[in-house]
């Protein structure tokens, strides 16, 4: 393996301001309502109440990043719900620093479109992330053959994308695999909820769920080294040690690592 690696997760809400520019909503109608009516419509029409990707506001970017220096939890969070843009940005100014392994677990299916849609709606700037190679400077050559936009590349693994061979109908669920493999999993909350948390004030708890997903996919990335002989059985075992004590200091101040570790143990 070489290192560094950045894994990363996102948690995101319906945008209830973009659903009601792009409806026209009454001035009137509350987030509400205009939220509501939009449901019942999918519902009666026999669709999903899935929020299209352009829709999505990203509230939490949870990443784990491990390099040669040791191993990092941090989460980029819009706590007042103006900072969206910001959050974004800072994550790809962590790309552009770093020129990291982007590792996801669907992420070619959901965060980074996502990524896409509400950096382009906020003005960010992502250059290190979509250089394809084509500058023809001695920095971007690699690019042309190793970026993070092509599916078959390695520069952004999309672990989940991968192990089904690209074949969407052999997706398995992050829970299910973490869980098989012997990792904690999901605990507390899923994507499900995170909506209702938001709208009880609970973002701290969708910080804590997207960090615990973020080290669960890091997990599984690091079980798939071993089975591609990128990590030895003796290595591997040593990095499942050194996640251990590196999340120990932090379950001293955050429950949720605390809940994690014991599940894990």
């Amino acid at each position: 393996m070489s290192w560094p690696v950045l894994v990363f997760d996102i948690e995101s809400i319906p945008d209830v301001k973009g659903l009601r520019l792009l409806r026209d909503a009454p001035q009137d109608a509350s987030d509400a309502e205009v939220y509501a009516q939009w449901l019942q419509e999918r519902k009666e029409a026999n669709q999903s109440d899935f929020m299209p990707l352009h829709l999505q506001r990203i509230l939490v970017i949870s990443c784990v990043f491990r390099n040669a220096e040791g191993l990092r939890v941090h989460s980029f969070v819009d706590r007042d719900d103006a900072s969206e843009g910001r959050v974004i940005q800072n994550f790809f100014n962590a790309l552009d620093k770093h020129t990291p392994q982007l590792v996801s677990w669907n992420g070619g299916g959901f965060d980074l479109p996502v990524l896409h849609y509400r950096g382009l709606r906020h003005g960010v700037v992502a250059d290190r992330y979509w250089c394809l190679g084509e500058g023809g400077g001695p920095d971007d050559r690699e690019f042309k053959y190793n970026n993070y936009i092509n599916r078959y590349h390695m520069r952004h693994l999309d672990l989940m994308d991968l192990l089904a061979m690209y074949q969407p109908r052999a997706n398995a669920p992050l829970d299910a695999m973490a869980k098989l493999c012997g990792f904690p999993g999901k605990l507390g909350m899923d994507g499900s909820k995170v909506y209702q948390a938001y709208l009880e004030g609970k973002l701290e708890d969708i910080r804590r769920y997207c960090e615990t997903d973020v080290m669960n996919t890091y997990l599984l990335y690091c079980r798939f080294q071993k089975m591609r002989c990128g990590f030895t059985e003796a290595e591997y075992d040593q990095e499942m040690g050194f996640v251990k004590e590196s999340l120990a200091p932090l379950a001293a101040t955050e429950p949720h690592w605390r809940e994690y570790l014991d599940a894990w143990l």
